[in-house]
């Protein structure tokens, strides 16, 4: 169903570029010289960067870790990475998305070179056996691993059993960071723990991290329909903890992410985007990010979420305001679920672009 979807958007787009580049030629307008690329995406003759430049590693910027990490996998040194975390402190969000961007550069390495990818990380653990953001790293990594190999292979359990001991270990070392409890809730999920033994872990963390919302965004995946609850279940969630949310969170957020993971597949009509459910849904995120601080580093995730809403709904001007904010980065829901995140990413990209240019009925006038 998603190939179906994909290739329909490209169509539609395909036909809105047309007219809006006959409408360019007709009036004199020129596209320029560069690659071919460049020159048949309308989203780049407007100033957004060409597809074959996008970053599919990261929602949003952050040079600091792009530095740390280029230079970890060129030299293979852990060092950076270690000092990157230790800079980071305990801004909980971002330290946390840079384990995660980390662990996967690591599981990333290990699945184009099987046995050698991903030894910095090896020895990182190895050299440095008290250092509490290699140990995070290390657990994230192993529920990669895990994730990769598939609920399937004979070593799942086991890898995730591995991935809960090194998330205690991870604890150990850092009692104050909510990031081993923010993993372990992906181990939950994996390894079928009790309702009352993950509500146990949520407690936990959400004690120590109550507005973090990539943990709200892990705690709400297990209450999904597709792992170990529904709907009703999801939506619950969502929408008490957005309620709950001081002024400034991006947890109000959270209902768009629940309405999101549980979209019928391959569903493209309009009237469902325009929806009280979704319409609220958005409202609430749009809110969100309107409030929230402009260097929140789980904002570029809200962005991206609400561009896929918006094109949806035919709220292009909209689409395009968030595009502004995050265009250049496409490591994000609803992007990294598909096999290939830029491609994706830019067709919804030149549907808000052209939509935009030609009306709030350009879908339809196609």
């Amino acid at each position: 169903m998603e190939i179906l979807l994909t290739l329909t958007l490209v169509a539609l787009v395909v036909l809105l570029a047309t007219r809006m580049l006959r409408r360019n030629r007709a009036a004199g307008g020129e596209l320029g010289s560069g690659r071919a690329g460049t020159m048949a995406d309308p989203a780049v003759q407007v100033g957004f960067v060409p597809v074959e430049d996008l970053d599919i590693r990261l929602p949003g910027p952050d040079h600091e870790l792009v530095e740390a990490l280029d230079e970890v996998l060129r030299e293979q040194d852990w060092a950076p990475a270690a000092r990157l975390l230790a800079l980071t402190g305990d801004d909980w969000e971002l330290r946390w998305q840079r384990v995660q961007t980390l662990a996967g550069a690591a599981a990333y390495e290990l699945a184009q070179r099987p046995g050698e990818g991903g030894a910095w990380l090896r020895r990182w653990r190895a050299e440095a056996p008290k250092d509490a953001g290699g140990a995070e790293v290390f657990a994230e990594f192993l529920v990669r691993q895990a994730w990769m190999a598939g609920s399937g292979a004979a070593d799942y359990r086991i890898i995730l059993e591995e991935a809960r001991k090194a998330c205690d270990e991870a604890r150990l070392l850092g009692p104050g960071s909510p990031v081993p409890n923010i993993i372990e809730l992906t181990v939950a999920r994996g390894l079928v723990y009790r309702q009352a033994d993950f509500e146990e872990l949520w407690a936990r963390t959400e004690s120590q991290a109550p507005d973090h919302m990539g943990a709200h965004l892990a705690a709400l995946q297990y209450a999904c329909e597709k792992w170990h609850g529904s709907r009703e279940d999801a939506y619950d969630f969502a929408e008490r903890a957005a309620a709950s949310a001081p002024e400034g969170s991006l947890v109000p957020a959270l209902p768009l992410f629940a309405v999101y993971e549980h979209l019928p597949d391959g569903n493209m009509v309009s009237t469902l985007y325009r929806s009280a459910v979704v319409t609220q849904a958005v409202a609430g995120a749009l809110y969100a990010a309107g409030h929230a601080r402009p260097d929140h580093p789980m904002l570029p995730h809200v962005r991206h979420l609400l561009v896929f809403f918006l094109v949806r709904a035919e709220r292009y001007e909209e689409a395009v305001e968030q595009l502004r904010h995050v265009d250049g980065h496409v490591g994000a829901v609803p992007w990294s679920y598909s096999e290939k995140p830029a491609a994706e990413y830019a067709v919804y990209r030149a549907l808000a672009v052209v939509g935009a240019a030609g009306g709030q009925t350009a879908l339809g006038k196609a």
